[in-house]
């Protein structure tokens, strides 16, 4: 990752600032200009005063530029993050100085934890009044320095074109992440010609090389030997479109492939090599595998805490291969056996074409090999799979998702928050495609949610996107549904609605004996009223047989629609491994925790 001493920036030829040459562009021209050419055609954003000259441009340039206006910068940032996400481009949201650049920084934070590329753009000061105190001036780089790929800081209206580029460049190359351009005010007035820059000498160049021959074959001969393997597949998968190539794989050697909750879609739920989610509330049969696998596949993933538990339980008697394209990860966490510095998808094509290579005996011997790996892991499927007590007089959260499921055919983008909800969906709505699943998984941001959704939405205008979230989350960002409602994006927002913060509770009534410290949230808006308040249609469900019925109208429905969703109160989501244990500490199901006495 680069760092702020090591960039530098490439200026255009005979750009020579000049507030009188009424005959060039201003700086707010030159970065609609500079965005345009960034191929941007969407921006989700909030204006103020130090962005007003910015807002003029856009404005002028609307037929080329479509600005969306929220209702809150955090909204912007998730919105664009969700675009991100949806597509695979950059996103981009622009935001005033002060505190529009400082709501900002959770969906910074949000996209740099989950590698998502994003150009944040946020108004300064004129640089003559920085590091005065003015008014709505904050030292926007060094707030947002450690939750981004980079950021800077314009000075000189002759830098911001390049800058722009550089920026895009940046956020989406090598591992992705979000870049912030912090312009003064003054900056955005001053004038300067325009370059497109088409050949900027970067610092770095996005090179995505296949890795080491010789390295390649050493972990493929180690998969081959192995006994027990398992690909632990993440979020890289997604980035880089490596789900062909992973499934080749996995196919051609016979591979249990367990995701985790980043990299749920790279390879399809429904697959037979796929043993679900792993981590805290992942599947018993994945984690199994993990604590019993002689070798662990590692591609696209950091070792998270969330997955690994208890680091020195991790994995006990697996050798490791971690694939990756940044470098800072590979034994960052778990000391690797073998390692490849790659992108996912090339380093897993030059794996299947080294498959290819061999003979074909000795793959055969190499499957035969796990046929009794197979037998295990299909015999802890059919033990401990994925269940949940019914209820007649309550609607169960699994239900909800089993049922949206169903009605939708498996194919709708769906958003979340974080939370109980959030488990439920990655449980029991199985992805098969990628981009299908837009959660926040590093920094776990509720409100992400609905944002979110409007982001995937406007990228898919012909695709139902579900927003599934819980009535916390949701009370942080509703506000958004106001700018589902102005730009006619007919998100529907699913409320898993049991009256608590779910999750919170669930661990103060497993770890703190039942200690329920300040998670009651039952005292809370009529959703229904309060979709309709926004010129959305709001949907209620309070009893099992009134379940269907209702998901099936609001999914329907012509615009935006609430369903308020009345759940059990205190249901919990299994398993769950008890944060510091090990996947063998699995909880598997209520009735093993529950004390009846």
């Amino acid at each position: 990752m680069l760092t702020q001493q090591q960039t530098t920036v490439a200026k255009p030829e005979s750009a020579v600032p000049s507030m009188n040459d009424e005959h060039w562009p201003r700086g707010a021209e030159v970065l609609v200009r500079a965005l345009v050419h960034e191929g941007v055609k969407d921006i989700f954003g909030y204006p103020g005063g130090a962005v007003l000259h910015i807002y003029d441009e856009l404005w002028r340039a609307r037929e080329l530029l479509t600005h969306y206006l929220v209702r809150h910068e955090q909204g912007a940032v998730h919105a664009a993050d969700g675009y991100a996400r949806a597509t695979g481009k950059v996103g981009v949201a622009l935001v005033t100085s002060g505190p529009g650049a400082t709501n900002a920084v959770t969906g910074i934070a949000t996209a740099y934890m989950d590698s998502i590329p994003l150009v944040v753009i946020t108004g300064q000061v004129p640089t003559t009044m920085i590091g005065t105190d003015a008014f709505q001036e904050v030292d926007t780089v060094g707030i947002t320095r450690p939750c981004v790929k980079h950021n800077y800081l314009v000075r000189e209206v002759c830098d911001l074109a390049a800058v722009v580029h550089e920026a895009f460049h940046l956020a989406r190359s090598g591992r992705p992440g979000p870049v912030v351009i912090d312009i003064p005010k003054d900056v955005t007035a001053a004038r300067c010609s325009y370059s497109r820059l088409d050949h900027i000498s970067f610092p770095c160049r996005e090179e995505k090389a296949a890795p080491n021959p010789r390295a390649t074959q050493r972990v493929v001969e180690a998969i081959l030997r192995s006994e027990r393997p398992v690909l632990y597949v993440g979020g890289g998968i997604v980035t880089s479109g490596a789900g062909d190539e992973l499934q080749g794989f996995a196919e051609a050697l016979q591979l249990p492939v367990t995701p985790t909750l980043m990299g749920l879609g790279g390879f399809p739920s429904a697959h037979p090599l796929c043993l679900g989610m792993l981590g805290m509330h992942g599947t018993y049969t994945a984690n199994m595998a993990i604590a019993e696998s002689d070798l662990l596949i590692a591609v696209g993933v950091r070792f998270d805490d969330r997955v690994t538990g208890k680091l020195a339980t991790f994995a006990p008697h697996a050798r490791i291969v971690h694939i990756d394209i940044d470098p800072a990860n590979i034994g960052k966490n778990r000391v690797a056996d073998l390692s490849l510095v790659a992108d996912a998808r090339v380093a897993l094509g030059a794996m299947l074409a080294e498959v290819e290579l061999r003979k074909n005996e000795e793959l055969e011997a190499s499957r035969a090999r796990r046929i009794a790996w197979w037998d295990v892991l299909r015999g802890w499927q059919l033990e401990q799979p994925l269940r949940f007590s019914g209820a007649h007089d309550e609607i169960k959260p699994q239900n909800v998702i089993r049922e949206l499921h169903q009605l939708t055919g498996g194919e709708a983008i769906i958003t979340t928050d974080v939370g109980q909800h959030q488990m439920w969906a990655a449980q029991f709505y199985p992805f098969n495609r990628a981009r299908q699943w837009i959660t926040s998984g590093g920094l776990g941001t509720m409100g992400f949610g609905l944002p979110a959704a409007l982001g995937a939405q406007l990228a898919f205008r012909d695709q139902l996107v579900v927003a599934v979230v819980g009535d916390g989350g949701f009370q942080m960002t509703n506000q958004e549904l106001s700018t589902a409602v102005q730009y006619d994006l007919p998100i529907k927002i699913l409320i898993l609605n049991n009256g608590y913060l779910g999750m919170v509770r669930q661990w103060q009534e497993m770890f703190y004996e039942r200690t329920y410290s300040e998670v009651d949230i039952s005292v809370a808006p009529d959703f229904v009223k309060l979709a309709e308040a926004y010129g959305a249609g709001g949907f209620r469900a309070t009893r099992p047989d009134e379940l269907r019925t209702v998901l099936s109208a609001a999914l329907n429905y012509k615009g935006v629609a609430v369903i308020d969703v009345v759940i059990s109160k205190e249901e919990n989501v299994f398993p769950i491994v008890p944060s510091g244990g090990n996947s063998r500490d699995m909880i598997v199901h209520e009735e093993r925790m529950k004390d009846e006495g």
